[in-house]
């Protein structure tokens, strides 16, 4: 009888512990279909682009009476930074996530593009910051990369930081930008960047109500997807089917600007030989859908709370070689 009663306790427990097993097996289940389910990928036939996007996030919420500005910057509502001449005939607006993967092949594709029309005066940019891949994968990063990117402002090398940012941007899913340290060693790619008052400001993360706001402002505004990029107003994923060029780009800007005077004042320290080039990433997983900028074959994220999955096309260039 007693090795009949060690043999059944043995077994109640052998019994309970596979249950726990099952049920932890299918928790991990679910934690990776509300994942997979919601991931989207939307290929534009026109230079074979993938667009990643995803479904909310707001990054965290800005409750703060004053919010500190950057220098030049643009609070209210929507917060931003500028970049070219202030004066410049045409402005692209663009809505980013440090984080997000299209956002960077959107930076890497149309880049030299938009450097060369803000130093020629006829193009000025106004950047949006936000930190929806914070909100739907976790983590820090992007809140962490945008305010070190503002504060990279202050000093007058916003443009240069913000190209190192997009040149090393880790997997989407690798938290990396949320490391202080190592956002402070990328300063150091910009020359003149790495001084006391820059790093008192990424440490003490002196903009994250402002990156907040921004973000606040995203998820209202209507845009599902970053990044999201509009050239005086009209958004790129509604022009050509989405498919608009580097060199398409350039031609709607020259064309805007004809019998216009080119503004003057030069951006905000221009980009430092070997910090404007970045290289793709692999494809890793976002959520949801909605009108993309891209560059080139990967992913972004984007997506403001209840939008649910839509799938769309994103702003194609010529194909990476």
């Amino acid at each position: 009888m007693n090795q009949k009663n060690q043999e059944g306790k043995r077994s109640a427990r052998e019994r309970l512990q596979a249950q726990r097993e099952k049920e932890q097996a299918r928790a991990r289940r679910g934690r990776q279909a509300i994942v997979a389910g919601a991931v989207l990928v939307v290929l534009a036939i026109a230079g074979g682009i993938t667009a990643w996007v995803m479904s909310s996030g707001s990054g965290g919420s800005s409750s703060d009476n004053e919010t500190a500005l950057p220098k030049q910057a643009s609070g209210g509502d929507r917060p931003a930074v500028p970049v070219g001449a202030p004066n410049a005939p045409s402005t692209l607006t663009v809505w980013e996530d440090f984080r997000c993967p299209a956002c960077q092949q959107f930076e890497t594709g149309f880049r030299p593009v938009i450097h060369e029309l803000q130093d020629q005066g006829r193009l000025k940019s106004e950047y949006h910051l936000v930190t929806i891949i914070d909100g739907n994968a976790g983590g820090k990063g992007s809140l962490n990369a945008a305010n070190a990117a503002l504060c990279a402002q202050d000093a007058g090398r916003f443009r240069d930081f913000h190209d190192v940012l997009y040149a090393n941007q880790p997997p989407e899913q690798e938290d990396k930008f949320a490391d202080k340290k190592y956002l402070l060693q990328l300063a150091g790619k910009v020359k003149g960047l790495t001084t006391p008052a820059f790093t008192a400001c990424v440490n003490d993360g002196k903009y994250d109500a402002f990156v907040r706001r921004s973000n606040e402002a995203f998820t209202t505004s209507g845009y599902r997807g970053t990044p999201t990029v509009l050239l005086n107003g009209k958004d790129l994923s509604k022009v050509k089917g989405g498919r608009v060029t580097p060199a398409d780009l350039k031609k709607m800007v020259l064309d805007a600007d004809k019998g216009k005077q080119p503004g003057t004042g030069a951006p905000s320290a221009p980009a430092s030989p070997g910090h404007g080039a970045s290289s793709g990433h692999g494809a890793s997983r976002g959520h949801s859908a909605s009108p993309v900028a891209s560059a080139s074959p990967g992913k972004g994220a984007g997506g403001a709370p209840g939008t649910g999955a839509h799938a769309s096309r994103g702003v194609a260039a010529p194909p990476s070689s």
